[in-house]
């Protein structure tokens, strides 16, 4: 530097001859101008978020599509709406006739009012028996303790007619054995002369009255024996006869219940069968089950059979609750909380989108994370349900169930040059506290 500053100034001539160009100074002035924007905007905030694809449907499962399935097998006879069609609930879909035998006579539920007619009159009629049977088992029973006690009685008689036989039967064995000592002491007397021949027959015939009198009195005692005998045996026989007649009428009554039982069974059996058919025939109109539009006719023409549960008609309710369902990343899931902001793009509208700056979005729609799914839905990815954002602009109304959908769960706000380091080493986006869980599903996990 020195040695130039010495330098006579003829001699820095070519020097001087050269300039810079403004063209290159512009160059300069911008590209420093685009790397001073460019290490501003690495500070500028960016909101973190997680991309996700999806489409439009109902969040109540009862507002979403559903088909409309026969509950019985049959033909189809008539159709009573058309596609696009709007329907209220119970209104006629369709109209089947019958294709199984067993139905096709018109009066079926006739003949089953008839026989469970016939059954009603044998339970009544079978009940009646039993209470009769009940009725005779206590007689009989009745009777038996009556007449046990008779016999009873009339053995306690008969042993003390046969007392009273036995004291006679011994008196009159001592009666005829004084007759007789006085017979054969008059006897000899009578032989040696010393008493009259009218006395000794007088002895004598009082001796022989004496001795019938005692065979007699042996006859009545013997009598007597034997009816105790016999009234020992009409006791026995009282009873074995009575029980007979029992257990006779026991088994009579058991036979009567289970025929009643199994006649109960076949009328309820007959019940289940008349409910049935008066259900089946309801079943022949395929009723709306709620208000919507028909969407697709699954099955055309008339003649056409179907099976029981087979679909024939889908439809569209009439005001479903829209809802947008996201498949999100597995290793996003975490990041993810009830109440969360969502910035969703749909098929149709056009849209711009600024992930990171949600504010400068032109042509999304907003919502809030309402459901998440706590298995996988697909392999690596998780189902999440978003709602409109009350405090947004309101989702089209124009919105078709089905619809593809973009969207972006909005996260915390780091800096810009923090979410080009993150992209390009494949990191997600930052987790420093576990999301918090709303109210709700505090309080299901407390119960």
């Amino acid at each position: 530097m020195n040695i130039l500053n010495n330098l006579a100034d003829g001699q820095l001539y070519t020097l001087k001859t050269l300039k810079t160009p403004s063209a290159g100074r512009l160059l300069a002035r911008i590209l420093m101008a685009l790397f001073g924007v460019f290490l501003i905007i690495l500070f500028v905030p960016w909101q973190q978020n997680i991309r996700g694809a999806g489409n439009v449907t109902a969040f109540a499962p009862q507002n979403r599509p559903q088909s409309v399935e026969s509950a019985i097998a049959g033909r189809i006879a008539s159709w009573n709406i058309r596609e696009g069609q709007f329907v209220n609930k119970g209104d006629t879909i369709l109209t089947l006739s019958e294709i199984k035998d067993k139905f096709f006579d018109p009066e079926l539920l006739t003949r089953l009012q008839e026989q469970l007619t016939a059954k009603q009159e044998a339970i009544s009629s079978k009940k009646t028996k039993a209470e009769a049977l009940r009725t005779q088992i206590k007689a009989l029973k009745e009777g038996a303790s009556i007449k046990n006690l008779q016999t009873k009685n009339k053995l306690k008689q008969a042993g003390l007619k046969l007392v009273s036989d036995s004291i006679d039967y011994e008196s009159e064995k001592v009666r005829f054995q004084n007759f007789k000592n006085q017979y054969e002491r008059n006897k000899v007397l009578y032989d040696a002369g010393n008493i009259a021949l009218t006395k000794f027959q007088d002895i004598e015939s009082k001796f022989q009255e004496s001795r019938m009198k005692v065979v007699s009195a042996e006859n009545r005692f013997l009598q007597s024996k034997a009816e105790l005998e016999n009234a020992r045996v009409d006791i026995a026989g009282v009873q074995a006869e009575y029980q007979d007649k029992i257990s006779k009428s026991i088994s009579d009554l058991n036979a009567t219940l289970a025929d009643l039982s199994d006649t109960e069974a076949a009328y309820a059996k007959l019940r289940n069968e008349n409910s049935n058919m008066e259900i089946r025939n309801q079943q022949y109109q395929v009723i709306a089950p709620q208000a919507g539009y028909i969407v697709k006719a699954m099955r055309a023409g008339i003649g056409e059979t179907i099976k029981e549960g087979e679909a024939v008609v889908t439809i569209m309710p009439e005001n479903p609750d829209l809802a947008v369902q996201m498949y999100v990343k597995a290793m996003d899931v975490p990041l993810i909380s009830k109440g969360r902001k969502v910035r969703i793009e749909f098929d149709g509208w056009p849209a711009l989108q600024f992930s990171g700056w949600p504010s400068v979005a032109v042509g999304t729609f907003g919502g809030v994370v309402r459901v998440i799914d706590y298995v996988n839905t697909k392999p690596g990815e998780f189902r999440i349900l978003v709602t409109p954002d009350p405090d947004d602009v309101p989702w089209p109304d124009r919105l078709r169930m089905g619809s593809g959908t973009k969207g972006w769960v909005m996260l915390d706000n780091v800096p810009v040059w923090y979410e080009i380091w993150r992209q390009l080493n494949g990191f997600p986006p930052s987790l420093y506290a576990e999301p918090e869980v709303d109210n709700a599903e505090t309080t299901e996990k407390k119960k």
